[in-house]
């Protein structure tokens, strides 16, 4: 099948021709000519000097015109670029001069003079071709033979393969002769771009759009054009017909080049870097960029491409403000990206770090304490600047925030006011000498001592302090034993209360008996308690189904020691003996949100097999359910009457390290009251009072 992108060969004149493309093998360059020429390529690129115009002996060979094609340089079977061959068409140019002599005198019969206009002629021509970033220049010896010498008359030409270049980029060519007898050509051409590869950018979403037949396969390649190093492919595919391709923002660098070329023998890749002038770009290099650390003091910015920056050492100050560039004495230097760089540094120290800042801006791009992990944490050390000098006549400052202080100066920093001592301790050598050179020094001295010597008053103090609570302490002794005590009893009471949790399970038996369960759960939430309930989670039992959140939630219940609470009702009652006596309800007898009915199913087996105590507990409210009516096999754990039994019902759910018995009578108190509205609301609903008498003891007696 035909495919255009692949066929294209540019005549590049003014009507661009579809043709099959040239293949030439090898890597060396060749030169030859019309018929009846020779010509010889000189070994090696030369200086392209074109000099200046120079009068012309007599007939010379001149270039009159140029012609390009695209051909192909061929180094494997299937490894190929484009290549531009160059044609120059020479012409003879000048004529020979009559002697002044033979003008005067006529032709003499010396036949001498018509030697040299029967001779051959010679000629350099040199060939500049530029196409970003490549620039070449290749000399071609040409030789007419006299025959062919008819001034003004073209010769022939010869041709030079080839000029390597890629598709979409401009051509720039020009041709002369040394020495130069005209103005040299020029000739410069937009190689044709595929019309098939583009980037489409909508806001921050960026796609490569492939518009190509269904039929047609392709290679396609995302790579990291690097100036330093080898490129770095990290995206290959092989794909079919027309293809969209998403890319990810973060992965958007100058240097990221898109090269695709059709899966056929001897295919032409195609390269192109859409987002060298791209912001957002630049911002994504900058965020890829890393620091990373070469022991002892050497460093290296890894970036996916080049950077223009220039690096400084600076001084961190574990105050954590703002890093302070060590710009003069020390020299900035320029950033090459994954190459290792040592800053000229006698003895490392953590408080210096690493600046790295754009060349345009000159703004703060990247900060990195480097040698903070294998020297320790930031020392509270002060920086001395010493400037260059005789020895007698040298001048410190300490560097800080509000700049470099002279150190015997009338400043109110702290150090113009340890100037003195930071010299002494300079001259004694207890200062670390960082750095060195003919423009000065730089010094490191600690702090600890002064430091030390500031906080001696604030540490007397403090132990003055509690000295003094100390001796309060054993004057009012009984006093703050008893508050300790009270307090100590309260925290422990509060935290197992809410460390405690509660899972309600009830039979909904109409809609007053649900909230009177909602009453005791909102009041069980203020003991504190953390209670879960069917009612407050419908939504969860709705996705989950019954079984399956009572399942959960029992499993979290017993895993944080909690308690689970069967509340007995009428309805609750029959559910147990349709279980005992049925094993088991008939499927869809109960509503969707039934976790009783669902939960008898774990519940029963627990009991039958004695692993209830210490996990559930029973209750029931007063005059809605008789005390007998509980089934036998229940009452195997403690059954509780509500609201008669309230601080039994809670000191059992709070358990062994709940408050003091006058406190629990307060909550139960308190959870009596939240219960007595919703409690004679259901007595006063007709037949519910009837139905609790009517579950006696020959009820319970069946299990």
């Amino acid at each position: 099948m035909p495919m255009p992108w692949f066929l294209l060969s540019l005549a590049l004149g003014r009507s661009p021709v579809v043709l099959s493309l040239e293949r030439l093998e090898g890597l060396q360059d060749a030169a030859r000519c019309s018929p009846g020429l020779s010509c010889h390529l000189w070994d090696g690129d030369v200086v392209c000097l074109p000099g200046s115009i120079v009068s012309a002996p007599g007939p010379v060979l001149v270039p009159t015109s140029l012609q390009t094609e695209l051909v192909r340089r061929c180094y494997q079977e299937t490894d190929c670029d484009l290549c531009v061959r160059v044609a120059v068409h020479l012409a003879v140019h000048g004529h020979w001069e009559k002697p002044e002599d033979e003008e005067k005198l006529g032709r003499a019969a010396d036949p001498e003079p018509e030697e040299p206009r029967n001779a051959s002629l010679q000629a350099q021509v040199v060939l500049s071709f530029q196409a970003y970033p490549t620039a070449r220049c290749v000399l071609l010896e040409v030789q007419v033979p006299a025959a062919l010498v008819q001034p003004g008359q073209s010769v022939g030409s010869v041709v030079f393969d080839c000029f390597e270049a890629a598709l979409g980029t401009e051509v720039q060519i020009w041709s002369y002769t040394q020495p130069r007898y005209q103005k040299e050509l020029n000739l410069t051409r937009q190689l044709p771009a595929l019309p098939w590869l583009s980037v489409t950018a909508d806001g921050d979403n960026v796609h490569l759009v492939l518009d190509v037949s269904e039929e047609q396969s392709f290679g396609l390649s995302l790579y990291w054009n690097q100036v330093q190093g080898p490129v770095k492919p990290w995206w290959h595919r092989n794909l079919t017909g027309p293809q969209t391709i998403p890319l990810n923002q973060t992965d958007i660098v100058p240097c990221l080049c898109i090269q695709a070329w059709p899966l056929e023998p001897d295919s032409v890749r195609t390269s192109i870097c859409p987002f060298t002038e791209d912001p957002r770009a630049h911002r994504n290099l900058w965020r890829a960029a890393r620091l990373q650390l070469l022991p002892p003091r050497g460093w290296r910015l890894d970036a996916p491409c080049s950077l223009h920056a220039q690096a400084t050492l600076c001084w961190q100050a574990p105050s954590r403000g703002p890093c302070q560039p060590l710009v003069p004495p020390l020299p900035r230097e320029n950033v090459t990206v994954n190459m290792a760089l040592e800053f000229p540094l006698l003895k490392g120290h953590p408080n210096l770090c690493v600046q790295v800042s754009s060349w345009e801006k000159m703004q703060l791009q990247l900060q990195e304490c480097l040698w903070a992990d294998s020297l320790g944490p930031l020392k509270d050390d002060m920086l001395l600047v010493e400037a260059g000098g005789p020895q007698d006549n040298r001048s410190f400052c300490a560097l800080e925030p509000s700049g470099c202080t002279p150190l015997l100066s009338r400043a109110s920093t702290r150090a113009a006011r340890l100037g003195e001592q930071l010299l002494q301790d300079l001259h004694s050598g207890q200062c670390l000498q960082l750095w060195d050179d003919d423009l000065g020094a730089l010094w490191a001295c600690p702090m600890d001592k002064y430091i030390h010597q500031r906080w001696v008053l604030v540490w007397l103090a403090c132990l003055l302090f509690a000295a003094a609570l100390f001796l309060l302490f054993l004057l009012k002794k009984d006093h703050v034993k008893g508050w300790l005590r009270l307090l100590k009893e309260d925290i422990r009471a509060g935290a197992a209360a809410t460390g405690r949790a509660a899972l309600l399970l009830y039979s909904a038996d109409d809609a007053g008996f649900e909230r009177l369960v909602g009453a005791l759960a909102s009041a069980l939430c203020q003991v504190p308690l953390r209670v879960a309930v069917d009612l407050w989670s419908r939504r969860e039992l709705s996705a989950q189904g019954p079984l399956a959140w009572f399942h959960a939630q029992r499993r979290r219940t017993v895993q944080e020691g909690g308690l689970v609470v069967l509340i007995f009702s009428p309805g609750a009652v029959a559910l147990c003996h349709e279980w005992l006596q049925d094993a088991g309800p008939a499927p869809g007898a109960h509503g969707p949100h039934d976790a009783f009915a669902a939960s008898l199913s774990c519940v029963l087996p627990d009991f039958l097999q004695g692993r209830a105590p210490g996990r559930y507990v029973g209750a029931y409210f007063d005059g809605l359910l008789h005390a007998d009516a509980v089934p036998a096999l229940f009452r195997a754990v403690p059954v509780f009457s509500l609201p008669s039994q309230l601080p039994a019902f809670l000191g059992s759910l709070q358990g062994p390290r709940g408050p003091r018995p006058g406190r629990l009578g307060e909550r139960a108190e308190q959870v009596a009251r939240a219960l007595q509205p919703a409690l004679d609301s259901c007595l006063r609903t007709p037949g519910t009072a009837g139905m609790g008498r009517g579950m006696g003891p020959e009820a319970g007696d069946r299990t």
